[in-house]
């Protein structure tokens, strides 16, 4: 069983966010520990400047590090990570598993994403696509793919 971590800038503040998750994580439940831990948002202007941006980055990233466990393995979710279909990543689960590597934690930034030094820390960086996402809903999304990977990797049908 995989003990896997979310940390994410923000809250879900709408409530079928919310029920999107627990939906999720009761189906997950017999697969593996999952744990999800939020970090507070910066509020910001929409005129940033880029320093200012980074500076925000910075502040989210500094909370996101501090939540790490030690040796667990960092998949940041980023535009310009790797992208994996389905069963690449159920196969990367697998694989991180059989390593003795099944402390996983998945890092979702916030709305202006990751710091440079939440990137460089990663063991691995992943996209879902070449779209951008709202943070809050890209945490179902993620949810709803770990299910998905949790099922190819044992072999189960989930497409209905």
């Amino acid at each position: 069983m995989y003990r896997i971590s979310i940390l994410a800038v923000g809250r879900l503040k709408e409530k079928y966010l919310a029920e999107g998750a627990a939906e999720y994580l009761k189906r997950l439940a017999p697969y593996a520990r999952i744990e999800i831990n939020e970090v507070n948002d910066e509020s910001f202007s929409d005129n940033l400047s880029p320093a200012e941006c980074m500076k925000i980055k910075e502040k989210e990233g500094g909370r996101l590090i501090k939540r790490l466990r030690r040796d667990t393995y960092l998949i940041a979710l980023d535009r310009q990570g790797r992208m994996y279909n389905s069963e690449e990543m159920a196969g990367v689960l697998e694989k991180l598993a059989l390593e003795g590597r099944g402390d996983i934690t998945f890092m979702i930034g916030g709305s202006l994403g990751l710091s440079k030094a939440v990137l460089d820390r990663a063991n691995m960086l992943l996209s879902f696509s070449n779209f951008t996402f709202p943070h809050q809903l890209m945490r179902i999304v993620l949810l709803e793919q770990i299910f998905r990977w949790c099922k190819i990797a044992r072999g189960e049908q989930y497409h209905r």
